[in-house]
């Protein structure tokens, strides 16, 4: 008697979770279809596939391009069309520009104070501020201009020396893995003054970080079946990577501060008394410096300690991996495309200034680089980093496109579907960039509802700027120095272009590629 005691206490509250969400069923007027859902999974098991958008792409076939899952306890709202895009992230912006609670961005993001998960507010609105005005501006962007030269002078450097040639061959590059050192270095540079690269530790826990933001939690769907998260070990990688973070944040923090007040010694010494501290930003100054730059100023209520540290993360989170796939797939769609390679490569070396053998293209240049950007669209567009962007939750009841939607709902867009909708895009799966050229005017700031690989409206991506300036200048200068060639064991047909599971899209399989220093370099 007592196992069916316990078992039936058990599932107690699931059971009072089901009638209620029955009830709250019925008396809607108009749900959107919805396909068939297990008993207290719902349609999870439809969505941990590997990869989800593709999941929930076939399911917007059958069923169209709204429909309403049920991830365990959890009703999600998944919209795959341009014009329901458009309702969301325009037309009814504000009734969904918040987000959902999550267990994972909670703990690794101080509560999730930062910008990407933290919910709609006043205290968003701030944070949302200074990232726009003080740490990813034109100018702010503009003022890293030497650390992406930099850091590109490195990776070419780099993939040189690792494909010195032989007595009998040419070694091939490991470029994937060139790649994500490189933005690594360079996210790590501009928002804490400095990268990590040889310090094992440290990279292993800023990768683990990235990657257990696209991990599944139970809780977050089935609330007592957290178990579960313990049990794989969920819970513990997320708390050690915390800890780890916190540690190192500290430091970094602890360490400009110390900077700041012997600047502060100094000046007071020199004029007597009258030192006045780093009051202004500076150019060249990491995030760091910038966000203890307005810890005094009107910014400073939703500037608490941990809100900075997770606005850090953020930067961190959203100029590594996105920044690092967009690149990657780039060179893995020219390599198959040779034709599209020897037009980019004449436009950019036609058109760069880059005259010694270290000269790096510079961005005044790449301005005027149509193909290049051409072609970072149409990569962007057939493997846009987060395909299914960052999930939304309804603050009111609402009415999309004639279905009711209760507050409440969590709700995700299905950008990757978009993206190769045929009834927005001709021959929407093949790799043809002359597509932008024809209509130069489409491009991915949130205008074109068929094409938001960084979102739109209030919640639309504030990095976009930073990203691409890096993206630019890698990709110019990786064409403009080198001629890529596929290993003679392999074929261009072979190369292997499977995502890898994750919250972004990256290539299952690392891009190894033959790097030839360009003739006039010789």
């Amino acid at each position: 008697m007592a196992p069916i005691l316990i078992a039936f206490l058990t599932l107690l509250p699931f059971l009072i979770s089901f009638v209620i969400h029955l009830r709250r069923t019925s008396a809607s007027a108009n749900l959107p279809p919805s396909p068939p859902r297990l008993p207290i999974l719902g349609n999870l098991l439809q969505i941990m596939s590997s990869l989800p958008h593709r999941s929930l792409h076939s399911l917007s076939k059958r069923y169209g391009p709204i429909v309403l899952l049920h991830f365990g306890s959890t009703p999600t709202v998944v919209v795959s069309s341009s014009d329901l895009a458009e309702k969301v992230m325009k037309t009814h912006d504000l009734v969904f520009a918040s987000r959902p609670r999550s267990s994972i961005s909670d703990r690794l993001f101080y509560n999730s104070s930062d910008v990407a998960f933290a919910p709609y507010g006043e205290l968003w609105r701030q944070k949302k501020k200074i990232c726009v005005l003080h740490l990813l501006s034109s100018k702010r962007v503009q003022s890293f201009r030497l650390v992406r030269e930099e850091e590109v002078a490195l990776l070419l450097s780099s993939i040189r020396s690792s494909s010195s040639p032989s007595t009998s061959s040419i070694t091939p590059v490991n470029l994937s893995e060139k790649l994500m050192n490189f933005t690594n270095d360079i996210i790590c540079r501009t928002a804490m003054g400095r990268k990590f690269s040889g310090k094992k530790g440290i990279q292993e826990t800023l990768r683990e970080f990235i990657e257990l933001l696209g991990s599944f939690s139970m809780a977050d769907y089935v609330p007592w079946l957290g178990w579960v998260d313990r049990l794989s070990g969920l819970d513990a990688r997320v708390k050690r990577t915390s800890e780890k973070l916190d540690e190192l944040l500290e430091q970094i923090m602890e360490v400009h501060l110390s900077r700041d007040r012997e600047e502060e010694e100094e000046e007071e010494e020199e004029e007597g008394g009258g030192g006045g501290g780093r009051g202004e930003e500076e150019d060249g100054a990491d995030l760091v410096d910038v966000l203890l730059s307005l810890r005094d100023s009107d910014s400073a209520s939703a500037l608490q300690k941990e809100a900075a540290k997770a606005l850090i993360l953020d930067m961190f989170a959203a100029g590594t991996d996105t920044t690092f796939t967009v690149i990657e797939w780039t060179m893995a769609e020219l390599i198959r495309h040779p034709k599209w390679m020897h037009m980019v490569q004449e436009e950019i070396r036609r058109t760069a200034h880059a005259v010694e053998f270290q000269g790096i293209v510079v961005e005044e240049d790449i301005d005027k680089m149509i193909r290049l950007r051409a072609v970072i669209k149409e990569a962007l567009r057939l493997h846009i980093p987060v395909p299914l962007l960052v999930p939304r939750l309804v603050t009111e009841d609402t009415n999309l496109n004639g279905y009711d939607i209760p507050a409440g709902t969590r709700l995700m867009i299905n950008a990757w579907a978009i993206a190769r909708d045929p009834s927005y895009w001709d021959n929407s799966e093949e790799f043809y960039p002359q597509r932008f050229l024809e209509s130069s005017d489409v491009d991915f700031k949130g205008q074109h509802f068929y094409f938001t690989p960084f979102g739109a409206g209030r919640r639309a991506c504030p990095g976009i700027g930073y990203a691409m300036a890096v993206v630019e200048c890698a990709l110019a200068n990786l064409l403009y120095h080198f001629e890529w060639e596929i290993p003679k064991e392999m074929k261009e047909e072979v190369i292997d272009m499977t995502e890898a599971p994750g919250i972004t899209a990256q290539k299952k399989t690392n891009l190894i590629l033959i790097a030839k220093s360009h003739v006039s370099f010789n």
